[in-house]
């Protein structure tokens, strides 16, 4: 009889990103609760991060089968106590959190990595209408990606970077830091703190008032 398929997806980045996504993660999120992560993709950040973050829990969640797929694959070859099973989740979907909620009552954070720009502007605005929702006072949303910021792309290579993904879709491209944190105010999420990263990525930190 066959072994079963592994149904792991890797991405490269992911590999590269998370211990600079952990420090941050690690001084910025509130100490107990639950985090969230919307658009967890292959899994990657859901199994480095959770054991490392306890005692929080970490919620993982994708509107994709085959990433939820993906990601309970990863859960199986490294389980952690306070790693919970996969949601499906679409952040363009400003109502999400009245099927998280029941479930999930003590969120603290969410953390949403690499999706607004790979992502229509509605995922965007339906991330921070959720958020506003979710998330108690003094709760944090992190965001982590590239950014444009007073017009101007970080890096030369988000520039050639932003032109290829508008060229795949043309909902798609780096978002204006400032139109994020706008779209952030108005569901009572102020930005807190900008932190470069490597490869010309930025750690965006929100925090619900």
């Amino acid at each position: 009889m066959k072994d079963d398929p592994d149904l792991r997806q890797y991405a490269p980045a992911a590999e590269r990103n998370r211990e600079p996504i952990l420090t941050v993660l690690k001084r910025v999120l509130p100490p107990t609760g639950c985090v969230l992560e919307i658009a967890s993709g292959s899994g990657q950040h859901a199994v480095y991060c959770a054991p490392r973050l306890q005692p929080r829990r970490w919620l993982p969640s994708d509107p994709s089968p085959f990433a939820r797929e993906s990601i309970q694959a990863w859960i199986a070859h490294c389980p952690a106590d306070n790693l919970l099973p996969p949601l499906n989740l679409d952040a363009a979907d400003p109502t999400w959190p009245d099927s998280v909620q029941p479930l999930v009552p003590d969120i603290t954070a969410i953390v949403n990595v690499n999706m607004i720009h790979i992502s229509a502007w509605q995922s965007c605005l339906g991330l921070m209408a959720g958020a506003g929702r979710i998330l108690s006072p003094g709760g944090v949303l992190y965001l982590y990606g590239p950014f444009r910021r007073q017009g101007q792309p970080t890096a030369p290579s988000n520039e050639a970077f932003d032109q290829r993904l508008r060229s795949q879709n043309p909902d798609w491209g780096l978002r204006h830091l400032e139109d994020v944190a706008a779209a952030a105010i108005d569901q009572q999420l102020i930005l807190k703190e900008v932190i470069a990263m490597p490869a010309n990525n930025l750690s965006v930190v929100f925090e619900r008032i």
